[in-house]
């Protein structure tokens, strides 16, 4: 075995390419075998295993800087740097990052859980590395997904311009997560197979003027060197254009190509692409054939491909999937819309049931916003399916777009709330701090799976504005779904357990946790009211002034930021009308911190989000309230 050898980088120098190649199906078996009791994410590192080996083989880390676009295709990298007797504890509590992590390893540089930002990261550690005076390399990873981002697309036209030394590896898998789409997918493809000049010539110059902006530019410039033999002999004219010198494509799972070709690439001056042809779960038959299903994987049988999941209740997702699709049914201006993520936000289904009324965009969140903004005005119901995390990149357009034009836009925001391994990059916990601030928003979150059902019909009845719901990611609690779905009054809360000796205030799934305090402390002989804040925005103002009078001490409970989520929208409520609120007020929420992965639970312990923990807070605010109420000495 030579995998057992290898503790660092420089342990691979002395290897030939045989050596190389055994090495490779080596890390493959590690991978499967490893990943099979953990999950994570497979089918993109069996993908890039040789491409990996490549680069630590020729380059130097930690001082020529590897930049790995989101960094979930990592693993390899972690396994040659040091970190192999670590993976059984991969994407586990206080274990293994799933991503990139600088905290772990000098050879992490930079950490992503998002795409398409590696060759803006890129091109910053070349622009200081000539600052500096020094000459390490600079090499950045982006697969042919996250290529199609907005943001890769302006670094390249400022790398292109600067011309710094750098390397930029295009792995070209024809997937990010779902199967790309879009006019740059489509221009890779014709890369990958077509070599016929009049041909390259058409789609070249379709695809250049679709680019906003330059497009018209670079066309007029293709155009005049259309008799160019550079169009016979170079596939990748696109990249030149940008300025970047291309080679490829290359076989990724030939490591006799890759070194060849990243030699010549490493004798060029000024950017470089290469392009990589890799495939997506190589090495595993299951994930090959469905490289989808295998990005992000639960533990499996290896022989067999089974994946292990636990029984119970639908997901969330599922549940949104459902109600969409009922209310899709009988109501033709419902589109659903989503960033390059239909199976995870639980669209798959609705495309196959009505396949022009589900867009996927692919990773350009921004885009998406704005054009759900323009498909409301035009009359339609656009539902913007997207992930708590992944919504934060399109912050802009929420605000410029659809919030200050008041669009009908519905929000259905997955993820809310702990995500478990995927840990700190992907917590959907500010959501709430950047949402309910913006004018014309409401913003809601349900406590079950039939109070979902519902928010989605008030959701598409709903015609003032925006709309959004946030769920999370787990399993919801089984309740049957009412045969005649009926909307919700915007803003009315719901008390759904009587007391008289506190009051807590919670929302989604923390009124699971606010029910065992309260079962907790009635064994105590107090007995807790509990009200699902369902509407975060607006607030249920009539029950905050009747709050206000009875003066029970309360909680605040929520799987979100403490600064700005619900809490902060209560005491603002009574401070900007001016009323004193005679009990005590305390915030449980998600600490000023990043929580890193592990379990849900375990991130929930780690934030203070028990019942617990809310049964202590009250339990020490009573003899402050009896202080309080005898007033001085």
């Amino acid at each position: 075995m030579l995998l057992e050898h290898i503790n660092e980088p420089k342990d691979l120098k002395s290897l030939s390419v045989a050596q190389l190649e055994q090495l490779a199906g080596e890390i493959r078996e590690f991978l499967i075998a490893k990943l099979s009791a953990t999950g994570g994410h497979l089918a993109s590192n069996l993908g890039v295993v040789e491409l990996t080996l490549a680069l630590h083989y020729l380059y130097d880390s930690p001082k020529d800087k590897f930049i790995f676009d989101v960094g979930h295709q990592s693993y390899v990298h972690k396994m040659l740097t040091g970190r192999m007797d670590q993976f059984d504890s991969l994407r586990q509590y206080k274990g293994l990052c799933g991503f990139i992590k600088r905290a772990e390893s000098d050879h992490d540089v930079w950490e992503a859980g998002h795409s398409s930002t590696s060759l803006s990261a890129a091109m910053g550690m070349a622009l200081a590395r000539d600052l500096k005076g020094e000459n390490n390399k600079v090499v950045a990873v982006i697969g042919d997904g996250a290529l199609t981002g907005g943001m890769a697309l302006e670094a390249l036209n400022h790398i292109g311009h600067e011309k710094k030394n750098m390397l930029v590896i295009l792995n070209d898998n024809e997937m990010s997560i779902a199967p790309n789409v879009g006019a740059l997918h489509h221009y890779l493809g014709k890369i990958r197979t077509d070599r016929h000049y009049q041909k390259a010539k058409e789609e070249l110059n379709q695809l250049l003027n679709k680019i906003p902006a330059i497009g018209g530019k670079l066309a007029k410039t293709a155009e005049r060197l259309k008799d160019s033999v550079k169009y016979l002999l170079v596939s990748g004219i696109l990249f030149e254009q940008f300025g970047l010198t291309y080679f490829g494509p290359v076989d990724g799972h030939d490591i006799n190509q890759l070194l060849d070709v990243m030699e010549q690439a490493n004798n060029a001056t000024g950017p470089v692409l290469v392009h990589v042809i890799t495939v997506k779960g190589k090495g595993y038959s299951p994930a090959e054939a469905d490289s989808y299903k295998w990005h992000g994987i639960n533990p499996y049988k290896i022989e067999s491909g089974q994946v292990l999941k636990a029984v119970g209740p639908p997901m969330y997702t599922e549940v949104f999937s459902d109600a969409l699709i009922e209310l899709a049914r009988n109501d033709k201006r419902i589109i659903a819309v989503t960033p390059a993520m239909p199976g995870g936000s639980g669209l798959t289904k609705f495309a196959e049931i009505f396949p022009n009324r589900m867009i996927d965009v692919g990773i350009a969140e921004q885009h998406a916003a704005t054009m759900c903004a323009a498909l409301a005005m035009e009359g339609m119901k656009p539902v913007f399916a997207v992930y708590s995390t992944f919504l934060q990149r399109a912050y802009d357009q929420v605000v410029h777009d659809i919030c200050r034009q008041n669009a009908n836009v519905i929000f259905a925001i997955d993820r809310a709330g702990f995500v478990g391994p995927d840990g700190e990059t992907h917590q959907g916990v500010y959501d709430i701090a950047f949402l309910r601030h913006i004018p014309n928003m409401v913003l809601m979150m349900p406590k079950d799976e039939n109070e979902l059902h519902r928010m989605m019909k008030t959701a598409v009845e709903y015609s003032d504005g925006p709309i959004a719901i946030r769920y999370p990611r787990v399993n919801a609690l089984g309740v049957p779904i009412d045969k005649n779905i009926t909307s919700l009054p915007i803003g009315q809360w719901e008390t759904v357990r009587e007391g008289d000796s506190a009051v807590i205030l919670a929302i989604g799934p923390m009124l699971q946790v606010a029910e065992e305090s309260a079962e907790q402390l009635k064994r105590e002989g107090l007995n807790v009211r509990i009200v699902n804040a369902r509407f975060i925005k607006p607030l249920d103002e009539s029950m905050l002034l009747q709050l206000a009078k009875e003066g029970l001490h309360m909680i605040v409970l929520e799987e979100g930021s403490t600064q700005g989520g619900l809490g902060s929208a209560v005491l603002e409520f009574y401070s900007l009308h001016n009323k004193s609120y005679n009990g005590l007020v305390r915030i449980i929420g998600v600490p000023d911190e990043y929580i890193e992965h592990g379990s849900i639970p375990e991130q929930r312990k780690e934030a203070g989000l028990t019942g617990e923990r809310v049964a202590t807070e009250l339990k020490a605010m009573l003899p402050l309230m009896r202080k309080r109420a005898q007033g001085p000495a």
